[in-house]
């Protein structure tokens, strides 16, 4: 990776306060990152450790029962024998039967190991190698790296001779791995399960990882310290990089150690030197900003001009059927709208109008009916009459002239 730092500080074990020099980043350390690899690779040698087990073949079938056979308004699963008793005549065999044999049984042939590609290995170890220099991802996995001076922490190659606890405690925490070491016992937690029951009663955090060139008491004086552990780095293995297939782990270098990554991973034009055949994974790109590549000048000369989208049509709506679509041509249809529900609405102002205006109405009418009476007729029945007087007289008429 471009933004990989070009050298690193080495701090002496004995003083972590001063630097005892510094050494180039090996090339493995800015490998790419590729968590479904390390996912894929640890599910796979996870399986290695396991121990065949399966249930006992008879299990289920130790009893003499047999079918009653038709014609006794009873299922033909097979009964257990005996009279008198509450096992007489229960179910037996069959594995909905309560004390019945198991389902397709676990075997103890079944195909418990799995072998995973060593290439697949190899990326995957040096691709948890490179995450573990990145702060983000380290805190990301829960570690606590507030203290520590900078990722990857290398410590000069004296501290492989230490001989006691002691020491190798005042070391971590001086290197600031005090937090780190505290957080490890507060997560000190009994197993939930029966593995409680089966020597392993307790579950604990992973703290630091410390990888050492040569073991001079280093694995002695380390090992009895909750959730550090150690590994050569001759023979660093995935399941202690990425604990449950999660990159990230805090790893703690030896000087010795981390100027044997370059002698054993190499660089990408010379290959592994001590992995015969291999060659660090190279990043797919140098530069993973992708917006500043795409609108770069190189990329935009070259491309297509873009392209306009199809103009759209609005699907036209009936007014009538839509009530927003008449409110934006009527803005007032709402309102009216809402007086019209009020008007039906008993006990509102608006139905008081109404009834009003129609009694109104009412009463208008009665009082034209009223003033125009002519004796027992009405207005209507008089304009009525007038009517068919003047239609009889233009018969009269008619029939004259013929």
């Amino acid at each position: 990776m471009a933004t990989a730092r070009p050298v690193v500080s080495v701090y002496n074990f004995e003083n972590p306060a001063e630097k005892a020099g510094t050494l180039p980043m090996p090339v493995v350390l800015t490998s790419p990152l590729r968590p479904d690899l390390v996912r894929y690779v640890h599910t796979g040698i996870s399986k290695n450790k396991r121990q065949a087990q399966g249930v006992y073949a008879k299990a289920g079938y130790e009893t003499a029962a047999e079918s009653w056979g038709t014609g006794r308004a009873v299922a033909r699963v097979p009964r257990a024998p005996g009279g008198g008793t509450h096992r007489s005549g229960q179910g037996a065999f069959g594995n909905m039967c309560r004390g019945g044999g198991m389902f397709c049984p676990t075997k103890t042939w079944r195909r418990w190991h799995r072998r995973v590609n060593v290439g697949q290995k190899r990326h995957a170890v040096a691709t948890a190698l490179a995450a573990s220099t990145l702060p983000p991802l380290v805190m990301a996995r829960g570690h606590r790296i507030g203290d520590v001076a900078e990722l990857p922490l290398v410590v000069s190659s004296g501290a492989e001779a230490m001989q006691k606890t002691k020491q190798a405690v005042d070391l971590l925490k001086k290197v600031g791995c005090d937090e780190e070491l505290q957080r490890v016992l507060d997560s000190k937690k009994v197993r939930a399960g029966k593995g409680k029951m089966r020597n392993r009663r307790y579950t604990m955090r992973r703290g630091p990882l410390v990888v050492y060139a040569e073991d001079n008491g280093i694995v002695r004086a380390m090992r009895n310290i909750p959730g550090v552990d150690t590994a050569s780095v001759d023979l660093l293995n995935l399941l202690q990089l990425a604990p449950g297939g999660n990159f990230g782990r805090f790893v703690v270098y030896t000087e010795a150690a981390f100027k044997r990554l370059n002698e054993i991973y190499g660089t990408h034009k010379s290959g592994a030197p001590l992995k015969k055949g291999y060659t660090v994974p190279r990043a797919m790109m140098e530069n993973a900003d992708i917006a500043r590549i795409i609108n770069s000048t190189e990329v935009q000369s070259v491309v297509r001009a873009k392209l306009e989208a199809p103009k759209g049509f609005a699907v036209k709506k009936n007014p009538l059927k839509n009530k927003m679509v008449m409110a934006r041509l009527n803005p007032t249809s709402m309102k009216q709208r809402t007086l019209r529900k009020a008007a039906c609405t008993a006990g509102s102002k608006q139905q008081e109008l109404v009834q009003k205006k129609k009694k109104a109405c009412a009463a208008s009418s009665k009082k034209h009916n009223k003033t125009h009476k002519k004796g027992d007729e009405t207005f209507y029945k008089t304009l009525m009459k007038a009517f068919e007087t003047k239609a009889q007289e233009a018969k009269a008429a008619a029939g004259e002239e013929e």
